[in-house]
């Protein structure tokens, strides 16, 4: 990042499309929206946005007190959901002019237009302001295709026949996008769909990202896309198989079926001996297996490779693995350890946000972990190498 002679000269100057300073965080929505216009970066320095809080509009230090807590809430703005897609932002501590004043580092998106609660906010100049929906279509076609995450690639041959239109319009325009932008700017349903990364910004080809969330037949271009279910009536997989499904089609459809799967599965024992009311002990508990499962999903390799998700439900234990081993920051290490997130397919999580599948990011494990503790089930047990990751599941005893 920049040293601190160049972000005191920053600090020092006028506010610009690159600039932005807020005496506090008090005000934290502004913040949110300056950090989504940086990102959306419609001037196109290819340069990070600077926001400067704790500095007065004439850039002297505003005495901000920063604690550790106000760094936390600040970090976890990435992580809230409420920017999509996932901003990449760096939050540092810098002394400045004399005092402490916090930096947020904001780089370019790599596939813009990015939105805060469903509003693409922009900075062509000092002011931040919403996009119109020219500067809409600019942000669509500055996404460079050998620069982007798979999940949002061309998938070749297919077409706007391989999606489904109307599920796209009914349902999920009016979960991402907020209902008086949709309606002033009177957009067509293919700039709808560039623009939410469903198509290509030339409106001719759907991308990977569509074919997951809106395909007729995803496994048609990515046959790999299923959960595979099995239940074994033993503790090995050379034992009897109950049960086995292959749970296919989109991937919201996909994590429907599967809630329902899991909750036929779960066995509760009744204890008549807890007193006046019966105690009911699930041997899983679902909202566990559920968060697994979805990160499973989310998280998995979907670029050269047939393998699904395997779900395998035996008599003590539950194992689930992902064809997709650590990416980006995550490394067998530091696995599964709070903080530690990244994405290899930031747009189909941004989507399933959208859809309310994901409240909030990069905490799907601690909240199994906190579940299975409450249930008395033993901690995840996760094995990761190079291509997956295996979580086991132990049944509570």
């Amino acid at each position: 990042m920049l040293p601190d002679a160049e972000l005191e000269e920053l600090l020092r100057d006028l506010e610009s499309d690159r600039v932005e300073r807020k005496a506090s965080f008090s005000d934290h929505d502004r913040v949110k929206e300056a950090i989504c216009a940086f990102a959306n970066d419609l001037p196109n320095h290819e340069l990070p946005g600077i926001v400067f809080i704790g500095a007065n509009d004439d850039g002297s230090p505003a005495q901000l007190p920063i604690t550790d807590q106000l760094m936390l809430q600040i970090s976890g703005i990435r992580n809230e959901g409420l920017i999509l897609p996932i901003p990449s932002i760096i939050v540092e501590k810098r002394r400045l002019a004399g005092s402490e004043i916090i930096v947020i580092f904001v780089p370019p998106s790599e596939s813009p237009p990015v939105r805060f609660r469903g509003r693409i906010w922009v900075r062509p100049g000092p002011q931040r302001g919403l996009a119109t929906p020219d500067e809409e279509r600019r942000l669509s076609e500055k996404r460079r295709w050998r620069d982007l995450s798979f999940d949002i690639r061309p998938v070749p041959s297919a077409t706007l026949c391989d999606l489904d239109l109307e599920y796209f319009t009914n349902e999920y325009v009016p979960s991402a996008m907020a209902t008086d932008i949709v309606e002033a700017n009177q957009r067509s349903r293919e700039e709808q769909l560039a623009s939410l990364r469903f198509i290509t910004p030339d409106r001719c080809q759907p991308t990977y990202l569509g074919m997951m969330i809106l395909g007729i037949d995803p496994r048609a271009y990515l046959p790999g896309a299923y959960i595979q279910f099995l239940r074994i009536a033993g503790t090995t997989l050379a034992d009897p198989v109950q049960d086995a499904k292959e749970i296919s089609g989109v991937i919201p459809a996909q994590l429907r079926q599967l809630d329902e799967v899991i909750k036929a599965n779960i066995f509760t024992a009744v204890d008549p001996r807890a007193g006046t009311v019966e105690a009911r002990h699930p041997d899983y508990p679902f909202a566990a297996l559920q968060q697994i499962a979805r990160n499973a999903v989310i998280h998995r390799n979907y670029e050269g490779t047939s393998a699904p998700v395997r779900f395998t439900w035996f008599e003590d234990r539950i194992e689930l693995q992902n064809p997709g081993g650590p990416y980006g920051q995550v490394t067998s290490e530091n696995f599964g350890q709070p903080g530690i997130t990244d994405y290899r397919n930031p747009n189909l999580a941004s989507a399933l946000k959208d859809l309310g599948y994901i409240q909030r990011f990069g905490i799907g494990i601690s909240i199994a972990r906190q579940e299975l503790a409450k249930n008395q089930n033993p901690d995840i047990e996760f094995t990761v190498e190079n291509t997956n990751v295996l979580a086991r599941i132990r049944r509570r005893t």
